[in-house]
């Protein structure tokens, strides 16, 4: 039992009214002086005054402890006799009040944590005799009563507030934060369980598979702590979530949200990441609102297993195989999540057949009415689930960006530490992915860059540029090179022939693709695997199914067990690629198109045009373009996953190509959130298709009718939604070739537009991005961000600019001396960068200063020197302190940040 879990039990609500029974009240007759006095003269249970007697003292304290004990469970450890004890123990602690020899604010300099232990001092006789788990109890109810009576000596009228008035606003403070934390402190006989499930968590998701790093002679896992990288998640024009945070962040002052990610884009990882932070309770400054949270990771691919029911939270932990789930505490779940202690991590709507997704999202509501204070996030890939899929239910939507040229740096210089290689090999890899156009288009998820990595090392500098070309090469190592150059292949072992590898596995792949799942149970592989053995001589020879079986998820580097029962693949990318060969080789081409319209299965359309000869290429991309039995927003869908699938076809009917683009350009330019979002994850090919921006022509010199005005101007507002989608479209997309398409939208006088435009930096190299577009937007009410060091001091070379947004890791120093500082009008500071502001009175021009901030409270005093700040921005829900030191001149402002 902790004490500070019991402790912070004890709610402001309850101690205090009894607390306050324990003191003089002021008025006529206390004959209390406007400065500090002693602590005994202001108790009311001794002296001439004495309105507390001896039995009432034992009844507060006899409350005191029944609360504490009640609320924390810790009444089931201790007999009723021991709690009696500690109430009596609790009395005698109180009495010695009446001995201290200090005044009001001696105690309170002293703080609450040295009061309490100061009076136990006192009375050291109390807890003779008492069980270790009582003597907690006593030291916790102290520690919590000595909070409170601090807290009532510092709202005393005749306390002088001048003196201690730091002093007060820390005690209130904590009072405010012992309460805040009620709801995440496990009750004693839950700490155990809690504990042991801390740490399961922390081993199980504590690591991830690095492709190629076991090919170095390094372990095939990495310690997700060492491998993990924050990326980017960005709200869309209709969220009130701001354009670009970290994806760390996606649940920081929000509950509920919905993350969308293409396959490989980390989504898995966060939730790996969030749930092991969490688990660990070391966490960094910025991830403090996991604090206290208990995590359950729920894979849907898990939990629907075999077509299995969705878990009731009683069924949480057995439905993703824990192995401590019979152990956890009767009603254990119940208290987590009626409390709001619960992080419920949902990965992979996408992952279970579309038919099923409206049950999930019932099971997802009824979960959410029964505990709605808890944290929830829901991972998807982007098509899988339909614009504001769970708006309703209060989830703010997101989505994973693409890494950033810096991000793809980070990644490549991590592998090759890890791998234990030259930091030479790492930057020969970026050039080359930098140089090549198609090599760099691949190159923005965690995937790809691992697949790129580890090709690039296992090939000493040579790679494939293609995307089917990559897997085949990934294929080959992970299936058969790793072994041999390994050395694994020993007399009378089971060897089996590349070709046969991949025939075998692609069998479960197809399987579990035709049967919409991403997981299947061990007993359903070996018996297809005994179904196509007959056909298989060579390898029949060699062992049963099992044996075969066992061989293929030990050897093969593309299969794992998540549990004792269960199979998958180490990514839903592989499953796809292999069940669209299997597919193409079984000439399912009707089967295909039949199901293109199924979001599950638009990448295996993709892999299956690349798998596909020239002819076959024709008849699936016909068959997508003419199909007429879909919905025509399915339609839409299907032709611009035919034009997705144009990058695959290497060979194709020039005509063929011809009508493909022709049906994708009727849906360009993008005229809403979910067009550009369709366009987005059709990839770089659509990079081709996007026009520059149009414009009405020039009004007629008579004058218009109001009508004529209208129409004018709605056409106006249409033009201008074309250009901020498409512009969005492209930013999401990322590549360098996107720069191309962003360049002429550079002049466009909407402020979303530029808006859009200047976000974007950070994705693309900073020298020609800034100089091909950022160095031309026009700085009318726009705000330029700055991720970092070398952003910066590209602005100021342009000249700098009177808006600035501060996103990355700066010093004040290194802002100081980079920074244009007569230009600098408007400061936005999205990171921390101190609590003393006195830097700030380097720009001479400052007149508005807007801090974002994730911390509970903001402190303004130091910002009284800065004399030219007219206006001060904090968000909604920050505690203010210092502002009534500041000249009248300044204003500050609560409000919802938004940049637009």
């Amino acid at each position: 039992m902790e004490p500070t879990i019991v402790g912070a039990r004890l709610a402001s609500s309850v101690v205090s009214p009894l607390i306050k029974k324990l003191f003089l009240s002021d008025g006529p007759g206390a004959d209390l002086v406007d400065k500090p006095v002693r602590v005994s003269q202001l108790i009311s249970f001794r002296g001439e005054r004495r309105t507390l007697s001896d039995k009432d003292l034992h009844k507060i304290s006899e409350e005191l402890v029944r609360r504490a004990a009640h609320s924390t469970g810790v009444e089931e450890l201790l007999p009723n006799f021991e709690k009696r004890a500690v109430a009596n123990a609790v009395a005698d602690s109180l009495r010695a009040m009446g001995t201290l020899n200090m005044d009001d604010v001696q105690a309170v300099n002293l703080g609450h944590l040295d009061l309490a232990r100061h009076l136990r001092s006192l009375s050291r006789t109390a807890t003779l005799g008492l069980s270790s788990d009582a003597v907690t109890l006593h030291a916790s109810v102290m520690d919590t009563a000595c909070l409170h009576i601090l807290n009532f000596f510092t709202q005393r009228s005749s306390f002088v507030p001048r003196t201690l008035l730091e002093q007060s606003r820390s005690i209130a403070e904590l009072t405010l934060k012992i309460d805040s934390l009620i709801a995440r402190a496990p009750s004693p006989a839950d700490s155990p369980f809690e504990d042991r499930y801390a740490e399961y968590i922390a081993a199980k998701h504590g690591k991830l598979s690095i492709f190629g790093l076991d090919l170095s002679g390094s372990p095939d896992t990495w310690r997700l702590d060492a491998a993990y990288l924050s990326l980017d998640a960005a709200g869309d024009a209709t969220s009130a979530v701001p354009a670009l945070l970290s994806a760390d962040h996606v649940l920081a002052g929000r509950n509920r949200v919905l993350l969308r990610g293409v396959a490989g884009s980390g989504k898995t990882t966060l939730v790996q990441w969030l749930a092991v932070s969490t688990a660990q309770k070391t966490l960094d400054e910025h991830l403090l609102y996991l604090y206290g949270l208990v995590p359950f990771v729920l894979p849907l691919r898990t939990l629907t297993r075999g077509g299995a029911a969705l878990p009731s939270p009683d069924k949480f932990l057995s439905a993703v195989d824990c192995p401590i789930a019979s152990l956890q505490p009767l009603g254990w779940f119940d208290r987590v999540l009626r409390s709001g202690r619960g992080l419920i991590l949902i990965d992979g709507i996408d992952e279970i057949p579309e038919k099923d997704r409206s049950d999930a999202r019932r099971w997802l509501q009824e979960l959410i009415s029964a505990y709605p204070s808890n944290r929830w996030l829901v991972t998807s890939r982007p098509s899988a689930v339909r614009e504001h899929w769970l708006s309703s239910d209060g989830f703010a939507e997101l989505d994973l960006a693409p890494m950033s040229r810096d991000n793809v740096a980070e990644f490549v210089k991590r592998w090759h530490k890890a791998a234990g290689i030259s930091d030479q090999y790492a930057d020969e890899l970026l050039r080359a992915v930098r140089a090549k156009k198609d090599l760099g288009r691949l190159a923005t998820n965690p995937l790809m860059c691992g697949l790129i990595c580890a090709l690039h090392q296992d090939r000493r500098g040579y790679l494939p540029e293609g995307r089917k070309e990559i897997y085949d090469a990934a294929l080959s190592m992970l299936l058969f090179r790793r072994d041999r150059e390994r050395g694994v292949y020993k007399p009378g072992s089971i060897h089996i022939s590349e070709a046969h590898h991949i025939q075998l596995i692609q069998k479960l792949a197809y399987w579990m693709i035709r049967n919409g799942r991403s997981e299947m149970y061990r007993r359903d592989a070996v018996k297809l695997l005994g179904q196509t053995l007959p056909t298989m001589p060579k390898v029949a020879e060699q062992g049963s199914a099992e044996e075969i079986y066992r061989h293929l998820l030990i050897r093969s580097g593309l299969l794992r067990e998540p549990s004792t029962n269960s199979m998958d693949f180490i990514h839903r990318t592989f499953q796809d690629y292999l069940g669209a060969k299997a597919a193409v080789e079984e000439l399912d081409f009707d089967f295909l198109i039949a199901n293109a319209h199924l979001d599950q299965w638009e990448d295996v359309i993709r892999m299956a045009v690349a798998h596909a000869r020239p002819t076959e290429r024709i008849r699936l991309l016909t068959g997508l373009i003419r199909r007429d039995d879909v919905s025509p927003h399915n339609r839409n869908r299907l032709h611009l996953l035919a034009a997705a699938c144009l990058e695959h076809a290497t060979e194709l009917d020039p005509e063929v190509r011809a009508e493909v683009q022709q049906r994708a350009a009727a849906l360009i330019p993008p005229r809403s959130v979910d067009q550009a979002r369709a366009l987005i994850e059709v990839g770089p090919v659509v990079l081709d298709l996007l026009p520059g921006p149009r414009e009405l022509p020039p009004g007629e010199a008579v004058p218009l009718t109001e009508e004529e005005q209208a129409q004018r101007r709605t056409a106006q507002e249409l033009l201008a939604d074309e250009a901020y989608f498409t512009v969005l479209s492209a930013t999401r997309i990322a590549t360098d070739a996107a720069i191309t398409v962003l360049t002429p939208y550079r002049n466009h006088p909407d402020l979303r537009v530029r808006t859009e435009l200047a976000r974007a930096w950070s994705r693309f190299d900073a020298e020609t991005f800034g100089e091909e577009v950022v160095a031309h937007l026009n700085e009318e009410n726009l705000y330029f961000p700055v991720s970092n060091l070398r952003e910066l001091e590209v602005l100021s070379g342009f000249g700098g600019r009177s808006r600035i947004k501060v996103s990355g890791e700066f010093t004040t120093a290194d802002f100081v001396n980079s920074c244009r500082s007569q230009r600098l009008t408007h400061l936005w500071l999205e990171t921390d960068m101190g609590s003393s502001w006195g830097w700030l009175h380097h720009f001479p021009n400052l007149r508005s200063l807007t801090i974002e901030t994730l911390a509970p409270r903001v402190d303004l005093r130091s910002l009284a020197q800065v004399i030219s700040l007219r206006t001060i921005r904090v968000p909604e829900g920050v505690t203010i302190t210092g502002a009534e030191l500041l000249p009248p001149s300044m204003k500050v402002l609560q409000e919802f940040l938004n940049t637009v």
